[in-house]
């Protein structure tokens, strides 16, 4: 498995073909398919199809944990549910760093957006923009769901909480859209399309992200930056979920 698939940089060379970018440029991008062994690094090298210029107002931290989570929810907002503004949204997991951007999202978009977070998260969804917060360990939270939307159920709903789509499920009306970002398995017993979310690179794309990143439309929490020598501590702390905040590593100070 490899250490580190989205990264912030300085481009040092670039390949003959390259016209979108040369050495000195500030990068920021999803770096895959791997020429070794990830982004734990003080080099590596990257498609230039997948980078995005950095704005000069954006932290170096923060742009190098925001490809994924970035990608990951503009994809499933707009590719997987075309979500419309006006429409009700359901977000769950709404306390971790793609859960947030996804209610965030959705509420520039126009969506009332109805999140699930934990008690010690619940805070962060709100600030995202989420109309309203329920706690996902409530076992009666999809009833919530149908009562907040008149007894009908959200009309799209995302879920970034693992083991959590067939939940999900229970909260969606009858003919809405469930994307799920966690690889989870649902028993559709009635009409509700369902996807199996897996973010793709896309620079340009990322590119329009991290203007919002930049202007402040969307935040991210850093939790903590470790020097390289350290990546042993970092890997510990991500694995541990982190709090629903980023681990980054950096090969010099920040």
């Amino acid at each position: 498995m490899a250490l580190g698939v989205e990264t912030a940089g300085t481009v040092t060379a670039v390949g003959s073909a390259v016209t979108t970018f040369g050495i000195g440029d500030e990068v920021l991008t999803r770096c895959v398919p791997f020429r070794e062994q990830g982004a734990w690094a003080e080099q590596v090298i990257c498609a230039a199809a997948d980078c995005a210029g950095k704005p000069p107002s954006l932290g170096w931290a923060d742009a190098a944990v925001f490809p994924i989570p970035a990608l990951t929810a503009a994809q499933v907002l707009d590719d997987a549910l075309a979500v419309q503004a006006g429409e009700t949204m359901l977000v769950h997991g709404a306390g971790g760093l793609t859960g947030k951007l996804i209610v965030q999202m959705a509420a520039v978009r126009g969506a009332q957006v109805i999140a699930t977070a934990g008690p010690a998260l619940a805070d962060r969804g709100r600030a995202a923009g989420a109309m309203e917060l329920l706690d996902y360990h409530d076992a009666h939270w999809p009833e919530l769901v149908r009562r907040l939307t008149g007894g009908v159920g959200a009309a799209a709903a995302a879920t970034a909480a693992r083991g959590g789509a067939a939940q999900a499920f229970e909260a969606i009306e009858t003919g809405g859209r469930l994307a799920t970002i966690t690889s989870d398995s649902v028993d559709a017993d009635r009409e509700v399309a369902v996807q199996q979310a897996y973010v793709r690179s896309d620079g340009p794309r990322l590119a329009a992200l991290a203007e919002l990143l930049s202007r402040g439309e969307l935040t991210m929490d850093v939790g903590a930056v470790y020097r390289l020598a350290r990546a042993a501590d970092a890997l510990v702390l991500a694995t541990s979920g982190g709090h629903g905040q980023a681990v980054v590593v950096s090969p010099a100070p920040l």
